[in-house]
């Protein structure tokens, strides 16, 4: 049955980060999908499951650091392979991988990875799934047993496959995310990721892992690293990203807490992606 869905079109100034905080808060509030435009961003709900003042929980919007203005309209079942197919490029994230949507052309590179992201987060576009990626490049993962937490689409677990890993275990807290990874897992021809709906409250310390990558957000690191350390081999990485600059000294110290030797960092427009090893 068709739903009816509210499209908010938000400008934001300063742009950036404004529009991802503005991001995460409203999904925080129910909004289902997201389409970044030159001035902000424009966000669907569905009708029925939204009233005007559910905006009073998404505090960007009374922030004095940002200026928001923003206007709603309602529509129709929205045709979102349409709506993202119009704003999503070709991802370059070296000469050798490549993050493309089907119905992009072939670049004929060693790691070419087809992702339909639908409403899921995690195309390589957003600057931390850029770094994980570039993470995972340059990081030894063949025989390797991965732990891709927060997946999203999977585009993490499945270049994890194709660079060797012999086994993934992909999971998300939400329901379409899995089914968009398990999707994508397929399209890409990968037999090794198993995908699952949970947190890092499934992990048992009994199955250990020789990477685990997690691209999720400041506060939910820190209340999941110590998990992490217990699922993670002797001599394991951990690659973590999804929060800021300012956040490295305090994530940082929490790995460190737990036993894990800092290694390097890469930044991108603030956000970082950190490597520690047992």
């Amino acid at each position: 049955m068709s739903q009816t869905y509210l499209a908010y079109h938000f400008s934001v100034s300063p742009k950036d980060p404004g529009t991802d905080i503005l991001i995460a808060q409203l999904g925080e509030i129910g909004f289902e999908s997201f389409v970044e435009t030159d001035e902000g961003v424009s966000a669907y709900i569905q009708q029925s499951e939204f009233e005007e003042r559910d905006l009073d929980a998404v505090q960007l919007l009374t922030s004095e650091l940002f200026s928001v203005d923003y206007h709603s309209e309602v529509i129709e079942q929205v045709n979102w392979n349409e709506a993202w197919e119009t704003n999503f490029q070709p991802i370059v994230v070296s000469d050798n991988c490549v993050v493309r949507a089907p119905f992009h052309d072939t670049f004929n590179v060693p790691y070419e990875i087809i992702i339909e992201p639908k409403m899921s987060f995690g195309t390589g576009h957003h600057e931390t799934t850029h770094m994980m990626l570039e993470f995972l490049l340059e990081t030894g993962i063949e025989g390797n047993i991965v732990l891709d937490m927060g997946c999203g689409t999977a585009v993490l677990a499945i270049l994890s496959e194709m660079r060797g890993a012999v086994a993934v275990d992909a999971i998300d807290i939400d329901e379409w995310c899995v089914e968009n990874s398990e999707e994508n897992a397929e399209r890409n021809n990968c037999k090794n990721i198993s995908v699952s709906l949970g947190d890092a409250s499934v992990l048992t310390s009994e199955k250990k892992y020789d990477l685990i990558i997690a691209n999720i957000n400041r506060n939910i690191l820190l209340n999941d690293i110590p998990v992490y350390v217990k699922c993670l081999k002797a001599g394991g990485t951990l690659l973590l990203s999804g929060f800021y600059s300012e956040d490295l000294a305090m994530i940082n110290e929490c790995c460190v807490k737990n036993g894990l030797q800092f290694v390097e960092n890469k930044e991108r427009n603030n956000w970082i992606a950190a490597k520690f090893v047992n």
